[in-house]
Order: structure tokens, then C-alpha cells, then sequence
């Protein structure tokens, strides 16, 4: 004890809740000047239901929720937040699309407002204002977000998805970082099985995780779906070279990854099941959270692990394949205002910067002003996501992203075919068959 009576502990815990109060004063204030010059100003008696995905950061979500609060507090707009599963908002979405009743908004991911384009809210108008003040929309978000030349969704937010690997392990396997191509990539995973320390990436039918890694292997081989015109061409010499060597990657894995779902991959990494997988970098955030707790084991997980970008392929160029996370409105909804209006709140700079602060660098941005956000350079190992946004490609590949790539992302056309040739379901030529046929069947 000091002679004031006060540990340095609950010194320290004294000025951080006072730092915390103050923010929270400060987002307040704000708030209130904010909502007195919005353009869109919420209908009388307003109330909003937001249905999204369950947050994967404990801090991710608190930061949200402060917003919300504060959006509350200066329109007077109630916002009830149901969170689900990522599996669970494509369906729920698609059910209240098709009956007119549900959320007033949903956040989902990848193209999923393109299942239904005809029923969301046009936002054109909230796109134009924030990209006019925070240096444009990134050309991904874009496609994401338009369609027939309108907005009907806003891209607010990405979640980079990079190989995570503990360094210590592929150390014990004869490599000093991840190699840069496919091949030597390949190398690094037999090596790793060999040390007993062995990679995985989920097969199972992960929204997020899994068409992730799947669809950067296939087109880092030249394979897609569709051309440029939208015509059916998996069924290629491409797509055989790619499914040999997905095969060969598959035979290094961890038993188990056949049923792992968004979560599975999390759990192994941090618990030292596998030294290699993909995953934003929510993974790192909890090993941070645990050390900062002192939990000895999340401290080791911390210090050791580290993230690389995708390989590149025999392409010959990036084939990232990157979580986008649309938020949309209904045309259904009573108060379009109020949507417009939250909208625009939340992507406001004083909200936005700190929201990634909170998110840790597991969401990234899709207006080119927030490149120079502080949490961008806050920590080493969570720069490499900062750009995913402009590297990713999107869920049509070479096609348009539409309701038909939506429903062929959703219906996991090209994971599921992945999947029956890793676990020996299927041959290759039978699994491309098989994808062939459902890719016509959405196609026609």
C-alpha cells in the first residue's frame, strides 16, 4: 500500500475507469451535435430491430453497444440488437426478405443482400455522403454494395482472413515464416505433420472460415465458378489441378476438420491442437485477453503466434478471399429514416475509430480516410490486415456478384465439392460433376 492508502493497482484501475468515463462522455457529446445536423432524420416514435451475427471479441461487441446506446440517447430511436450465429443470418434474412416481416435491419456477410436485391432499402444516398466525406468506398465494397447501379447495402466492415501460425512450430519444421506460393506452402504442411505439430482448415460448412480458404485455393489455380459472362466453367482442367492439390493439403490435417464449423479452428489454435489455420485475427485478441488475465498458456499462445497473407498460386497473383459484412435495411421497414440514420452514425469518424479500436483490428473499414486509424499501427502483428478490403477479391469470382453468386456462395457449391474430395466422398471428376450440376441449376 502507498501511504495513501491506494494500491498501484487500484491506482491504475482508478484512471481507467476515468479514462473510460470520459469517452463515454466525450461519444455523448458528439452524439448530440451529430444528431442535430443528421440528414435523416428519424421518423416520430422510431424503433429499430438489428439482427446480426454473434461477435467473435467480447470488446467488439461492447464497443458496438456503446454506439447504439449512445445513437439512443441522441434520436431518441430505440435499436434492439438480436445477435445469431453467422449460419443463422442468411436464413433468417431470406425468410424475412420473402415475407415481408422481420428486423428492420440485418448484418450479414458476403453478398447475402443480393439474394434479394428488389428488397432492400435503397441507400444510395447515405453511400454518396460518407464516401464524399471519408475518401471513397474500396472497390470491393462497392460491388458489395450496389446493385443496378444503387446501393442496397453498406459493406461496414471486414474481417480479414489470414493464415495464423505459432511460430515456434513451423520453426521445429525447418521454416522460418510462411512460404509465399502454394507449393512451398504444401511443403510446410507435410513437414508439419511429420514434427507431430499439424495444420488444419475447417471442410465442414463454415460460412466464414471455410469458403475462405477454399476459394482462395481454387482460384490461386486458376479455377472459378463462372467466366466473366457468368457461364458455368468449373468443370476444367484448372479445377482438377486445384482439387489435387487441396487433396494433398487436406492429408497433413488435424483429424476432425471435416465437421469443424467457425469455431472449431478458434478452440484448436489456442489450445495447441494445430500449429497453422485460417481465421481473422480474433484468435490473437483472445490469447491477448487471456495473458492479460494471467492465464499463463494464452500468454505462450501470444508471444509465439503470428499471421501471413495467402500464398499465391500458379496464377501468379493475390486470390484473397476476404469476410465482408453488409448491413442492409428493409424495404418492409416502418422507419427508413431511422436506418439511414443509424447507418451514417455508425460510420461517423468519431464512432468508426473507436469501434475498430474496440474490435481490435478483427474488423476492418471500407472507406479509404480510416488506412491512418491509430489501431492500424498499435500492434505489429495487426497491421497485415489493414488493407484486406482492396485485396480481397469477391464471392462471384472472374462472375458478377448477384443472387445467383449469392445463392452458389450460400448453398456452399464450391466448399462442399472441396469437402467430398478431401474426406474421399467423392472423386475429383465425380465432385466437379456434382458442382457442375448445382452451378447450372442456379445458373440457368
Amino acid at each position: 500500500m502507498s501511504k495513501s492508502g491506494m494500491s498501484r493497482r487500484g491506482v491504475l484501475q482508478s484512471g481507467l475507469a476515468l479514462a473510460g468515463a470520459s469517452a463515454t462522455a466525450n461519444l455523448a457529446v458528439f452524439s448530440a451535435a451529430w444528431a442535430q445536423q443528421n440528414a435523416w432524420k428519424p421518423e416520430a416514435g422510431a424503433s429499430l430491430q438489428l439482427l446480426r451475427w454473434k461477435r467473435f471479441i467480447q470488446s467488439e461487441e461492447e464497443g458496438f453497444m456503446r454506439l447504439v446506446e449512445a445513437f439512443t440517447k441522441a434520436t431518441g430511436v430505440s435499436v434492439k440488437v438480436i445477435n445469431e450465429s453467422l449460419d443463422d443470418v442468411q436464413p433468417k434474412a431470406s425468410v424475412a426478405a420473402n415475407t415481408g416481416q422481420g428486423p428492420d435491419m440485418f448484418w450479414g456477410l458476403y453478398s447475402l443482400p443480393h439474394l434479394f436485391p428488389t428488397k432492400c432499402l435503397d441507400v444510395t444516398d447515405v453511400a454518396n455522403h460518407l464516401g464524399k466525406t471519408y475518401g471513397g468506398w474500396v472497390d470491393s465494397a462497392k460491388t458489395y454494395g450496389m446493385s443496378k447501379g444503387k446501393w442496397i447495402a453498406l459493406p461496414v466492415a471486414y474481417n480479414g482472413n489470414v493464415i495464423n501460425y505459432r511460430q515456434s512450430m513451423i520453426e521445429k519444421a525447418g521454416f522460418k515464416s510462411i512460404p509465399g506460393d502454394t507449393a512451398g506452402f504444401l511443403e510446410l504442411m507435410k513437414a508439419l505433420k511429420a514434427k507431430s505439430v499439424p495444420g488444419g482448415f475447417a471442410l465442414g460448412r463454415a460460412s466464414g472460415d471455410g469458403n475462405a480458404w477454399v476459394h482462395w485455393a481454387l482460384w490461386s489455380h486458376g479455377s472459378n465458378l463462372v467466366d466473366e459472362k457468368d457461364k458455368v466453367i468449373i468443370n476444367s482442367p484448372e479445377t482438377v489441378k486445384a482439387l489435387e492439390y487441396v487433396k494433398a493439403l487436406s492429408d497433413t490435417f488435424v483429424s476432425g476438420t471435416a465437421s469443424w464449423n467457425d469455431s472449431f479452428n478458434n478452440k484448436a489454435f489456442l489450445t495447441g491442437a494445430v500449429s497453422v489455420t485460417n481465421n481473422g485475427v480474433s484468435i490473437y485478441a483472445a490469447a491477448k485477453s487471456g495473458a492479460a488475465k494471467g492465464e499463463a498458456n494464452m500468454k505462450e499462445v501470444m508471444d509465439d503466434m503470428n499471421h501471413a497473407l495467402w500464398p499465391v498460386g500458379p496464377v501468379g497473383k493475390p486470390t484473397e478471399f476476404h469476410i465482408a459484412y453488409p448491413l442492409m435495411a428493409m424495404k418492409y421497414t416502418k422507419f427508413p429514416n431511422a436506418c439511414k440514420a443509424f447507418m451514417a452514425f455508425l460510420l461517423e469518424a468519431k464512432n468508426y475509430e473507436p469501434w475498430l479500436d474496440s474490435a481490435v483490428a478483427y474488423l476492418t473499414h471500407p472507406l479509404n480516410a480510416y488506412d491512418k486509424a491509430a489501431v492500424w499501427s498499435s500492434d505489429p502483428k495487426l497491421t497485415l490486415v489493414r488493407d484486406v478490403a482492396k485485396r480481397t477479391l469477391t464471392a462471384g469470382g472472374r462472375g458478377s456478384v448477384g443472387e445467383r453468386a449469392a445463392s452458389a456462395l450460400a448453398d456452399f457449391v464450391m466448399l462442399d465439392m472441396v469437402a467430398a474430395v478431401c474426406t474421399d466422398r467423392a472423386t475429383i471428376k465425380d465432385a466437379i460433376s456434382m458442382a457442375e450440376r448445382q452451378a447450372k441449376r442456379i445458373y440457368r
